[in-house]
């Protein structure tokens, strides 16, 4: 095991070369740069000529992603276009926190909801509760999160008054991102957890243990649950890197100064070291958390082994 998994992180390398490159070329494919003049900020050529001199945009795109690469590789992300004076670390370990919690109270919610409502389901095969929940898993999918967080704004914002339309400054603001963002994983994991159980529930051992007069409760979670665990957990692991490293959409709807409206900000103003370095972030916390549902394979199922 303790092979394979160096094996994996090495293979992080290449992986993150890829995505930072690929990010790289499209981002200077895309028309305009840093210091385009706009009716916001209007330079003159010289002033953006100085600029591109001093932060070394001027230089072949082969060169500035070298650049980028080494500073990279030293932990210097580089300087934030902008936000004047201001280092790209910086600005990510001043959001990276807000989006953290955001994303742990999500991803929570997520599985404390999303698996007991596809364990009803299952449990209730053909039935009504299954028909329920097979209908909340299927609206949550075809929810998009932007469409129910301003769904969320309207009604306990705007109409009830119950809760703040936006911000990161007390608990009552963090309900409605939570919810917003945490919908699609209860509805994926609902349905997931339905049918691995589902599954499960036909195989012969189960039957055997029904037939030795075993109580549904111990069968369920002795025999079922943990061998259903397998497609849960394959979800789970890209569904907490997602949440944890930032919410595009929720973040932005919600004012929440994440790491996800830095983002959204940073594709505006063409910030593109932190552009580089939300994709970075992004792109490693997700081949982490395959690595970590590899690994909880092994020990949900003893059968697994990797060489």
């Amino acid at each position: 095991m303790a092979g394979y998994i160096l094996r994996r992180l090495l293979w992080l390398v290449p992986v993150v070369v890829a995505v930072s490159l690929i990010t790289f070329l499209l981002m200077h494919l895309a028309p305009g740069s840093p210091f385009q003049q706009s009716p916001e900020r209007v330079l003159s050529a010289d002033v953006i000529e100085r600029l591109d001199r001093q932060f070394g945009l001027d230089k072949p795109l082969w060169q500035q992603y070298l650049n980028w690469l080494s500073g990279m590789l030293t932990g210097d992300l580089g300087p934030s276009y902008s936000v004047r004076g201001r280092d790209v670390q910086d600005l990510l370990a001043d959001r990276i926190g807000i989006s953290m919690q955001l994303g742990l109270m999500a991803f929570a919610l997520a599985v404390a909801l999303g698996i007991p409502l596809g364990m009803v389901a299952a449990l209730n095969h053909n039935r009504w509760p299954d028909y329920a929940a097979t209908f909340i898993s299927v609206i949550g999918i075809a929810t998009p999160s932007f469409v129910l967080a301003a769904l969320l704004v309207m009604l306990f914002s705007v109409n009830l008054h119950w809760l703040p339309t936006g911000g990161w400054r007390s608990p009552e603001a963090w309900v409605l991102p939570t919810v917003a963002l945490s919908a699609f994983g209860i509805a994926q994991l609902a349905r997931f957890t339905r049918a691995s159980l589902l599954e499960v529930m036909q195989y012969d051992y189960v039957r055997t243990a029904r037939s030795k007069g075993l109580r549904e409760r111990t069968i369920l979670l002795v025999h079922v649950l943990r061998n259903a665990c397998i497609p849960v957990a394959t979800v789970l692991g890209p569904l907490l890197a997602g949440l944890v490293t930032g919410s595009f959409v929720v973040e932005t709807i919600y004012a929440i100064p994440g790491v996800g409206r830095l983002f959204v900000d940073s594709i505006a103003d063409r910030d593109y070291g932190v552009i580089m370095a939300v994709m970075l972030l992004y792109s490693v916390a997700i081949a982490v958390m395959n690595l970590v549902v590899d690994i909880v394979y092994a020990w949900v199922d003893p059968r697994i082994r990797y060489s």
